[in-house]
């Protein structure tokens, strides 16, 4: 509670006495805590406490208690509870960015639907074994709107490729699935997606048969079927579009961009030993 007031102050410049009456305790108990000597574990707890919000601030306040765990564990070589990160940040008063709910569109009739293959199993052995994709809609200027196709690779989490574009349309989701196969070619992985008309399309199952893929589709009305290419929608959008306004398709593609290269190269992840995507990727080869 003590550490609680001095951080506020701190920070916001009220009152001590303001802040003890909200706290309810007596002045004179505040300042006697303040005249203390601090203990090791204080010192301790300071000192993370610093480094902490300075890459809270670093990152564009995104990171939650999780990630702010494994980027402190590799900054300080400790073996922090990620616990006491939490407690730390509530007492600092800091927190990460709130993910918002997916817009649902209405489904189209498809041309030929495949099974869902991948059946939710999302961990890969080896990478370019199982990848999965999606289209996403963004929005700038005057209610213009861009969309952004992407591959992930479920072994790392990385993004394989992506294409940027004005228009939601075959030509995005089939450049998405050449540069992808340029990027590694020879590979032959399972590509999982939903049931949106590109990847319904009769030019993407040919596509798919001549690079000899195998395709996967998620059930009617199962977003969770493609679980992890959701989630990274999910942090792309919370972790960076939705903190800032576009005024023009150059500005959000540059930001899009470079989140995408943050996110393979810097972002840290729990489920791939606190290494980032391209990390743990190396790591295989």
């Amino acid at each position: 509670m003590y550490l609680a007031i001095q951080q506020v102050q701190q920070k916001e410049g009220f009152r001590i006495q303001l802040l003890c009456t909200i706290a309810s305790i007596p002045r004179s108990s505040y300042y006697k805590w303040l005249r203390r000597t601090p203990n090791c574990r204080e010192r301790e707890n300071a000192q993370l406490t610093e480094t902490m919000v300075e890459l809270y601030e670093k990152v564009g306040r995104i990171y939650g208690y999780r990630r702010l765990t494994l980027n402190l564990r590799r900054q300080t070589g400790q073996a922090i509870n990620r616990k006491r990160i939490l407690r730390l940040m509530r007492i600092a008063g800091i927190q990460s960015v709130i993910r918002r709910k997916r817009k649902k569109y209405p489904h189209s009739t498809p041309q030929h639907v495949a099974e869902n293959l991948l059946n939710r199993k999302f961990q890969a052995d080896a990478p370019n074994q199982k990848w999965v994709t999606d289209v996403t809609e963004f929005k700038y200027g005057n209610g213009q709107k861009a969309y952004l196709s992407a591959i992930l690779d479920l072994h790392d989490n990385s993004i394989v490729s992506y294409v940027i574009g004005h228009a939601n349309n075959n030509e995005l989701v089939f450049e998405t699935l050449r540069q992808a196969l340029r990027a590694v070619p020879a590979s032959t992985p399972l590509l999982h997606s939903d049931r949106g008309f590109q990847y319904t399309s009769l030019p993407f199952k040919t596509m798919l048969k001549q690079g000899n893929l195998i395709q996967s589709m998620s059930r009617v009305g199962r977003c969770i079927d493609n679980g992890p290419m959701e989630s990274f929608w999910g942090a792309l959008k919370s972790e960076k579009y939705y903190l800032n306004t576009y005024g023009t398709f150059e500005l959000l593609k540059r930001d899009i961009e470079a989140y995408i290269a943050f996110y393979n190269n810097v972002r840290l992840q729990e489920k791939l030993n606190g290494l980032s995507p391209l990390e743990f990727r190396a790591k295989a080869a």
